[in-house]
């Protein structure tokens, strides 16, 4: 039993310790900078609860938290729609098992390990107005129409970095598919072919309901992922998130408050860290509302 013990804390410790030095520690930190005015130099000012009413009652500070919100939930549907919905049909596809399956499942995984700096450059130089290849490709086929500077129109900016997000990390979930699609018995399968169903009644009726779980897994990655998200946004927009704030987020909002960075004001360490509060408040919120979902859903499968 001590042996177990003490096996059990050889592996847990060094993991605690880091979590608790790089997460716990400047969360806790954050939240106590919060209820000081302090602009990184000099002496702090404690003010209690002043940052977070001008936050939420003071323009511009809550005009420009709305507007990150919104940008916030906006960037996490259009990501949790197509990122998630082309995992899982690549999941499918690959879960056929043809021959060179396991390179394709390799480069539809490869573009996570990539820098995201490196993504965002990337996909700057394919939505360039001028000579990126989105724009010629629309040329060449007659649709003219939809040319645009994707990166500097207030209607399609966020959602065209929403979709370089979606492209980078869609390998994530596919992964976590392809677990859950391989777990699925085919008994289930061959039962509902014998009921006379179709290909889309046993995605419908067997794989659907036999990747809840993995679904709601993967909901709570994508909304952690995106209310944290600030180097997509940084690399396509840079710390303004143009064009006039269309793509700015928490994590930017955070970054441009803190720091001071291309606005002309000064840096305010304080309101950055009631900012990050708020963020890290928010993300709690949303993973104990998906961990519930998941916790309800495992448990009205074990009965």
């Amino acid at each position: 039993m001590k042996r177990s013990k003490r096996a059990f804390w050889l592996f847990v410790l060094p993991s605690l310790i880091i979590y608790v030095l790089f997460m716990l520690l400047p969360l806790v930190a954050s939240l106590g900078l919060s209820f000081f005015e302090w602009s990184g130099y000099g002496a702090k000012k404690f003010v209690w609860f002043r940052n977070y009413v001008k936050l939420f009652t003071e323009a511009p500070n809550n005009v420009r938290l709305g507007n990150a919100l919104k940008n916030n939930l906006y960037f996490f549907i259009i990501t949790m729609v197509i990122q998630n919905l082309l995992a899982l049909m690549l999941a499918i596809f690959l879960q056929r098992g043809f021959r060179g399956f396991k390179a394709l499942r390799t480069i539809f995984f490869a573009p996570s390990t990539v820098s995201v700096i490196i993504v965002g450059f990337l996909w700057t130089l394919i939505y360039n107005p001028i000579w990126g290849p989105l724009n010629n490709i629309l040329g060449a086929i007659g649709l003219d129409k939809l040319q645009m500077a994707w990166l500097g129109s207030k209607t399609t900016a966020l959602t065209a970095i929403a979709v370089a997000n979606a492209w980078q990390y869609t390998g994530i979930p596919m992964m976590l598919f392809v677990a859950g699609l391989n777990s699925i018995p085919n008994e289930l399968y061959e039962a509902c072919s014998v009921d006379g169903g179709s290909e889309w009644h046993k995605f419908r009726y067997v794989t659907i309901p036999s990747l809840k779980s993995v679904l709601l897994i993967v909901a709570t990655m994508t909304f952690v992922g995106n209310f944290s998200s600030f180097e997509i946004i940084y690399a396509m927009e840079g710390t303004l998130a143009g064009p006039n704030y269309a793509t700015d987020v928490l994590g930017t909002l955070f970054y441009r408050t803190t720091f001071g960075a291309r606005t002309g004001s000064p840096p305010d360490m304080g309101l950055g860290a009631t900012i990050a509060t708020v963020m890290s408040v928010l993300i709690g919120v949303g993973v104990l509302f998906w961990l519930r979902l998941y916790v309800k859903e495992d448990s009205s499968e074990g009965k």
